[in-house]
């Protein structure tokens, strides 16, 4: 069992930079893939971003790209999201996600998720 928290969620102004975290406990995460999706009211849940465990290899959605840069610090067993250049319409509850293996821009593919934090940005 895996368990992942978020944090750093907050109000920013356009333009700002804000940077979230992800801890993930209760297990090692060796061999997992980590992604970050968002939630905005009344929308789906979308991805934003993956990374391996193993090489650290990264995808984005192209809504991001270039804006954010997801990376992991393995000892700590946390994920972040440095979130650059913010617009409006980044605003949603900002979730992590973890399964075991490949990663996946598929939210039914992940089996743990954190109860998300929430990014407003005003414009």
């Amino acid at each position: 069992q895996v368990q992942l928290i978020e944090s750093g969620g907050g109000l920013v102004q356009a333009g700002d930079s804000l940077s979230l975290s992800c801890a993930a406990s209760g297990r090692t995460v060796d061999g997992y893939s980590m992604a970050w999706f968002r939630q905005a009211p009344g929308k789906g849940r979308e991805f934003v971003a993956y990374i391996r465990w193993t090489d650290s290899g990264t995808y984005y959605a192209d809504s991001v790209k270039g804006r954010f840069t997801i990376s992991t610090d393995r000892p700590k067993n946390t994920m972040y999201l440095q979130m650059n250049s913010l617009k409006p319409e980044d605003t949603a509850a900002y979730y992590c996600a973890s399964r075991f293996g490949q990663p996946s821009r598929d939210r039914t593919a992940y089996n743990y998720w954190g109860k998300g934090t929430q990014v407003t940005v005003s414009s």
